[in-house]
C-alpha cells in the first residue's frame, strides 16, 4: 500500500477483526485466500495436492498456507527454486495479554454475575478496569470441530470507587484472583450459563461444547487522533503490528527468485511460546522441512539452506515515555514516528547481531524508511521476544525489530501511524532480497 492513510486504515480493519489469536489467524487465512494463496492441511499428504506434485523436479511457482490453532504460517515459492534455495522467514505472533475464561465460568455474588478469568501473560491490569469488553475465541465440540466467537461489547471489570478507597490515586492494588472478574450481568448465579451464551451466540447446542479458549478483548475501536492525525491507539498492537505489517508485505511483494518468503505468525508468545503452535514448538521446522521435501531436499541441502536463510523478529518495543524518561537509556531515545525500532540486547534477549543490524539497514534504505536503535536501561531488564527462540531452533540468523509503543500491555496501546507503515515497508524490501 503506497498511502499511509490507506494502510492504518487497513491495520484498524485488521486489529477489529482478530479479538483472540484464532480470529487473528482466521483473518490472516481470508486475506491470503483472497490473494490467490492455497491452504493445506497438516495431515494430508501435500504430494498429491496437483500444484505441489509438479513440484518435484520441476520449477513451478507457488503460494501457500497452514494454519495451525491460532498460528499460521503462509509463504511464496520461486519458480525457480532449488533444494538450497534460502528462506526469508518474518516472525510475529498473534496473541496478546488479557484475561482468558477459567473451566466453570459463571460466578458471581450479591447479585452480580460475574465471569471467572485467569491472567494470560502480562497485562497492565489497571488499564483493563472501566472498559467494555468482549469474550472471543474458539468453542471446539464433541465432534472435534472449531467454532469460533464474539460477543462484542459485554463484561466490564468495575474499579473501586475511590469513595471507598481512599488511597486509590496513590497506591492501586489488585489482587489477580478477587479484583479482576468482569461483570456481565445482574441475577442468580444458578441460573446463568455463560458457556451457553456463547454456544448460543455461535449456533450450536451448548451441551456439545466440549472445550473452548475465550480470552477478552477491548471493544474500544482503533482511532486515529492528535495534531495532525499522527497518532494510533488501539488494543493488541503488541503484537499484530508486526502480524499485519508481514502479512501485507508477504501478499503484495511479487516473488523474490534468490529465496522463499516466509510469514511465520505464532501463538502464545505471551507464555513464553512453549506450545504446539509457539516459536518454541516444531510448527516453523515442521513446515520448512516439508517445503524442502517437496523441493527433494536432502538433509544436508536443507541445512545449506537454512545457512543462508534470514529471519525478521517483529515484535513491538518501546518508545520512550516523556513522563518516565529515566526508565529508558540516557543515550538511545527511540522517538514515536522515527521508524522502526533495532532491537539490542547484549545478553542476546534479542537475537539481534552485527550482521543482523547491517540486513535491517540495507532493507531500511532500499524502503526509504528510517529505523532506531533501541536497548534497554541495565537496571530495567527488557522481555524476550521468538527471535532468540527461532535462532536456537533452527539455526537461521535472525534479527529484532518492532514498532515503538507507549502502554504496551495497555488494554490500548499507542504509536504513531509512521512506524506500522514504515515497518510493513521495510519488511517488503525484506522479501524482494534486499
Amino acid at each position: 500500500m503506497t498511502s499511509l492513510s490507506a494502510y492504518i486504515d487497513d491495520f484498524a480493519r485488521f486489529i477489529t477483526a482478530s479479538p483472540s489469536s484464532y480470529h487473528a489467524a482466521a483473518e490472516s487465512a481470508r486475506r491470503l485466500t483472497r490473494a490467490g494463496f492455497t491452504q493445506l492441511h497438516e495431515s494430508d499428504d501435500w504430494s498429491e495436492v496437483p500444484s505441489l506434485s509438479s513440484m518435484r523436479g520441476t520449477a513451478h511457482a507457488g503460494r501457500y498456507f497452514v494454519v495451525r490453532d491460532g498460528a499460521v504460517v503462509a509463504w511464496v515459492k520461486p519458480a525457480g527454486a532449488k533444494p538450497t534455495t534460502p528462506f526469508r522467514i518474518l516472525g510475529a505472533h498473534t496473541d496478546s495479554p488479557g484475561f482468558k475464561l477459567k473451566p466453570k465460568p459463571t460466578t458471581g455474588s450479591y447479585g452480580w454475575l460475574q465471569a471467572g478469568v485467569e491472567v494470560y501473560g502480562g497485562p497492565l491490569a489497571n488499564s483493563w478496569l472501566d472498559r467494555e469488553l468482549e469474550l472471543a475465541g474458539r468453542l471446539v465440540t464433541t465432534d472435534g470441530v472449531e467454532h469460533l466467537v464474539r460477543t462484542g461489547p459485554f463484561l466490564r471489570i468495575p474499579q473501586l470507587a475511590v469513595h471507598l478507597d481512599r488511597s486509590a490515586n496513590e497506591a492501586l492494588t489488585l489482587d489477580r484472583q478477587r479484583h479482576l472478574n468482569p461483570i456481565f450481568g445482574i441475577g442468580d448465579v444458578r441460573q446463568a450459563d455463560l458457556v451457553a451464551h456463547l454456544a448460543a451466540l455461535a449456533g450450536i447446542d451448548a451441551a456439545d461444547v466440549a472445550g473452548y479458549d475465550i480470552l477478552t478483548a477491548d471493544t474500544n475501536p482503533p482511532a486515529r487522533f492528535g495534531l495532525n492525525d499522527e497518532l494510533f491507539a488501539a488494543g493488541r498492537m503488541d503484537n499484530l503490528s508486526s502480524v499485519h505489517a508481514g502479512l501485507t508485505a508477504l501478499i503484495e511483494v511479487s516473488e523474490n527468485d534468490d529465496a522463499i518468503n516466509v510469514l511465520a505468525a505464532f501463538d502464545h508468545e505471551e507464555l513464553g511460546s512453549q506450545s504446539r503452535s509457539g516459536a518454541s514448538g516444531p510448527m516453523l521446522d515442521d513446515i520448512l522441512s516439508r517445503i524442502g521435501d517437496d523441493l527433494g531436499a536432502t538433509v544436508s541441502e536443507r541445512l545449506r539452506a537454512y545457512a543462508d536463510s534470514w529471519c525478521v523478529s517483529a515484535d513491538a518495543g518501546h518508545s520512550v515515555h516523556p513522563n518516565y524518561p529515566e526508565r529508558h537509556d540516557p543515550v538511545n531515545l527511540p522517538l514515536a514516528g522515527r521508524g522502526p525500532l533495532l532491537k539490542i540486547n547484549g545478553n542476546q534477549r534479542y537475537a539481534t547481531d552485527a550482521a543482523g543490524a547491517a540486513l535491517w539497514a540495507r532493507c531500511s534504505a532500499a524502503a526509504g524508511v528510517p529505523y532506531q536503535e533501541f536497548v534497554s536501561n541495565n537496571n530495567v531488564p527488557c522481555g524476550s521476544t521468538i527471535g532468540p527462540l527461532t535462532a536456537t531452533r533452527l539455526g537461521i540468523r535472525t534479527v529484532d525489530v518492532g514498532i515503538p509503543l507507549l502502554s504496551m500491555h495497555s488494554a490500548r496501546e499507542l504509536a504513531h501511524v509512521n512506524d506500522p507503515f514504515a515497518l510493513s515497508a521495510a519488511i517488503g524490501a525484506f522479501f524482494a532480497g534486499a
